[in-house]
C-alpha cells in the first residue's frame, strides 16, 4: 500500500512541480520546455508592474481576512454551542443539517444562493416585498457593494458544519472531572467554556490558525468564479486564483500566470513558516 500511494504523490504532486520553470520562460506549446527561451524574471516584473496588480491584491487580502475573521471562529462556535445542547436527537438533526452543505458541490451552492438573491421571484427579494423593506427587487449578484457579504456568507453556510466535527473531537476529549470540579465551586456554563473547555482545544484552534494564515492568499477559486459571474462584480471578485486563471486559460499566458502562481505560493510559504515561528512560542505549531 505504501508504494503505490508515493507513486500516485510523486506523479501528481511532485513530478508536475517541473513545469514551473515556464514562469522563467517565453513558453511555446510546440516548442516545449527546452527550446522555449529563457526571460528570467521578466514575467513577475510584467505582474509587479500590471495596472491590475493593486485591485486583484486588495481583493485577494481582503476576501482572505474577511474568511478568517469570520469563517474561522464560525466552527469553533458551532462546537462550543453543540456540545451545550443535552437533547440528543434534536443535537443530531442540527449536525446533520450542518454539515451537507459541505457535501455539495459549488455550482450547486452558487446556482442555490444565485436563484435565492435573483430579482425574478428569489425568495429573499420577495420576503424584503412583503415585509415592505423594498418597493422593487434588488439585484443583489449585480451590485459590488453587496458581493463580498454575500461570498462570505455563503462560504461560512457551507463549510461551518464540517469545520466543526474537529473542534467537537477536540471538546470530547476533555476530562468530564474538570466540569464537574467547576461545577461544584458555582461556575456558570459560560464561565466553564471560558475557563474549560476554550483553554483545552486551544492546541488544535492554534494549528488551525496557522494553517489559515498560510492559505491568506487563497481567497477562494470556485465560488468566486461561479458567484462572481457577472462581469459587473470583477472589481471585487478578481482574486490572485482567477486572475491566473484568466491570464492562463483565457489569454493563453501560461508563463505570466504560472509565474504569478509561483509568486503566491512562495509568499504562502513565508506566511506559512511565520505564523508557525510565532506559535512555537506558545508551544503549538507544526514543526
Amino acid at each position: 500500500m505504501v508504494l503505490p500511494a508515493l507513486v500516485l504523490i510523486l506523479v501528481f504532486s511532485y513530478f508536475p512541480m517541473y513545469g514551473v520553470i515556464i514562469a522563467f520562460q517565453d513558453y511555446n506549446v510546440f516548442k516545449g520546455y527546452g527550446d522555449s527561451p529563457w526571460v528570467g524574471f521578466k514575467h513577475f516584473i510584467d505582474f509587479f508592474q500590471s495596472p491590475e496588480l493593486p485591485m486583484v491584491m486588495r481583493n485577494t487580502l481582503v476576501i482572505s481576512f474577511l474568511k478568517l475573521a469570520i469563517g474561522f471562529p464560525a466552527p469553533i462556535i458551532l462546537a462550543i454551542l453543540l456540545n451545550e445542547v443535552r437533547n440528543m436527537f434534536f443535537k443530531r438533526i442540527v449536525q446533520t443539517v450542518s454539515y451537507l452543505p459541505y457535501f455539495l458541490s459549488w455550482v450547486i451552492v452558487a446556482n442555490f444562493a444565485i436563484a435565492m438573491l435573483s430579482t425574478d421571484n428569489g425568495s429573499i427579494n420577495m420576503l424584503l416585498e412583503s415585509m415592505r423593506l423594498t418597493d422593487e427587487p434588488i439585484p443583489f449578484m449585480s451590485i459590488p457593494d453587496y458581493f463580498w457579504t454575500i461570498l462570505v456568507t455563503t462560504n461560512v453556510w457551507k463549510e461551518i458544519g464540517f469545520g466543526s466535527i474537529v473542534y467537537l473531537a477536540a471538546i470530547s476529549s476533555i476530562d468530564p472531572s474538570l466540569y464537574e470540579s467547576a461545577a461544584i465551586d458555582g461556575a456558570s456554563r459560560f464561565r466553564m467554556t471560558y475557563l474549560i473547555t476554550l483553554p483545552c482545544i486551544l492546541p488544535v484552534v492554534m494549528i488551525f490558525s496557522i494553517l489559515a494564515i498560510g492559505n491568506l492568499l487563497n481567497a477562494g477559486f470556485e465560488d468566486l468564479l461561479l458567484l462572481g459571474v457577472n462581469p459587473a462584480l470583477q472589481d471585487v471578485s478578481d482574486v490572485i486564483d482567477t486572475y491566473v486563471y484568466r491570464m492562463g486559460i483565457r489569454l493563453n499566458r501560461y508563463s505570466f500566470a504560472t509565474a504569478v502562481g509561483l509568486f503566491k505560493a512562495v509568499v504562502s510559504v513565508i506566511l506559512l513558516t511565520t505564523a508557525n515561528y510565532l506559535a512555537r512560542k506558545t508551544g503549538n505549531s507544526l514543526w
